[in-house]
């Protein structure tokens, strides 16, 4: 059994490894071995990584595909996606490929700000409040100034600072909501920082104003992962007859059962949270191949999904005047300069494929990204079903599973060319093999 160890953060990669391996398997040879080998050789590389996080002691590693032949606004990208689920690459290269055929993607940005909070308690009249943040507001802005100013250098920095009352929702709650703009930065430091140097020049002027200590409390001073007003939107359309290829020989019939399919997503939240997974299964993959924070992306769609007070579905479908349309508005706060954008050798490997994109051209490709990925997964649901596609793609997993041979991973790929693949049934037939 585990005992309690002190002072794990002042030990040596090597002695971390041995208390790990020693304490918790019972082959602790085979398990230092195994964290050992997927440290990497290059001393220099393994320390940028080690310094990445804390108490690191190996790589966990995520393969890293190449989804080619997205036109997005009349430019072609070779999208590079880090994940691990089986599929996904393929299918958002197949849409990619389906829609560069019928002119492409089309992403626009319809906003870019920011947004942080200054949470305090205020045990006093409103009135005097009003006056003291009327007051004091040049002042916030003061104190920030040796913080914005690279920031506005590139265009960017504070836009405004609102003092809002939430007093109905919790006593003596209020708030400084504060907006922002950081160009190609995601601007999470820069925000914290300006937010705490709001709240410490709230506190310190309040005594000029005749407002006492017990009387303003600040409780905390946060950026919020919710960008409601950093969104951009991705689309396709075409005619309804262009839809038809080999597996839509009725485009028609297709186009009504799509829309169908995302209208329920639209309505029943239930179906909308699996919809959702699946553009995440997109976007997240270039999020996290470009560098950026995935948890944020994450929280902030599925809050925007959730707006109205019912998640819903992220996308949309449309037949007007026989014109197929699907689109997507997606809150997204990436970055292209700070964090692991300029550490991580692959990050910066993908964003030169890319063409360096600003944090802009990023929106705009993870969205499209992340709505081809819904396209598939539409595409297979309302004609062969999700899993026909998805298990062939999965058969290499089930394989090496049961460490098959060469000559028997040939053959089981040849037996289940034009079968269903199902783990019992390689099992089975992998057992016909070996007897």
């Amino acid at each position: 059994m585990a005992q309690p160890v002190s002072g794990f953060s002042r030990l040596s990669t090597e002695e971390k490894i041995n208390w790990i391996s020693q304490t918790f398997f019972d082959d602790a040879a085979s398990a230092a071995a195994l964290i050992r080998k997927y440290r990497n050789s290059d001393e220099a590389l393994q320390q940028l990584h080690d310094e990445f996080i804390e108490n690191t002691v190996t790589n966990y590693y995520l393969p890293l595909g190449i989804a080619p032949n997205f036109l997005i606004n009349g430019r072609y990208y070779a999208v590079p996606m880090a994940i691990e689920e089986s599929s996904v690459v393929a299918a958002a290269a197949k849409a990619a490929k389906f829609w560069a055929e019928r002119g492409g993607f089309t992403a626009t940005i319809l906003g870019t700000e920011k947004i942080g909070h200054v949470h305090f308690l205020y045990r006093g009249e409103k009135e005097t409040l009003e006056h003291y943040f009327a007051r004091v507001k040049p002042k916030l802005l003061e104190a920030t100034a040796a913080l914005t100013r690279n920031m506005e250098k590139r265009g960017g920095g504070i836009t405004d600072i609102r003092l809002v009352d939430k007093t109905s929702e919790m006593p003596c709650y209020y708030q400084l909501h504060a907006t922002f703009q950081t160009k190609d930065s995601m601007g999470a430091n820069f925000i914290n920082s300006c937010l705490e140097a709001f709240a410490r020049t709230l506190i310190a002027e309040a005594p000029t104003f005749g407002i006492s200590g017990d009387a303003l409390e600040i409780v905390m001073s946060i950026l919020s992962n919710y960008v409601p007003n950093c969104v951009v939107r991705a689309e396709v359309s075409c005619p309804v007859e262009e839809l038809a290829e080999k597996n839509i020989p009725d485009p028609e019939r297709f186009a009504q059962r799509f829309v169908d399919a995302v209208r329920i997503a639209e309505i029943e939240s239930y179906r909308a949270v699996t919809h959702n997974k699946g553009i995440m299964n997109g976007l997240d993959a270039v999020v996290i191949a470009t560098g950026n924070d995935f948890r944020a992306v994450e929280a902030g769609v599925h809050a925007f999904a959730s707006r109205d007070g019912q998640y819903r579905s992220l996308s949309h479908a449309a037949i007007e005047n026989g014109i197929f349309r699907f689109w997507m508005d997606v809150p997204l706060a990436l970055g292209t300069v700070g964090g692991l954008t300029s550490l991580h050798p692959l990050v910066k490997l993908c964003l030169e494929m890319l063409g360096k994109p600003s944090a802009e051209e990023l929106m705009k490709i993870a969205a499209v990204t992340g709505l081809a990925q819904n396209f598939a997964a539409l595409r297979s649901l309302t004609t062969t079903g999700i899993q026909e596609g998805h298990m062939k793609m999965h058969l290499n997993n089930i394989i090496n599973q049961f460490k098959a041979s060469k000559s028997e991973r040939e053959q089981i790929r040849a037996h289940f060319a034009d079968k269903t693949v199902s783990h019992a049934g390689v099992a089975d037939y992998l057992a016909t093999l070996r007897q």
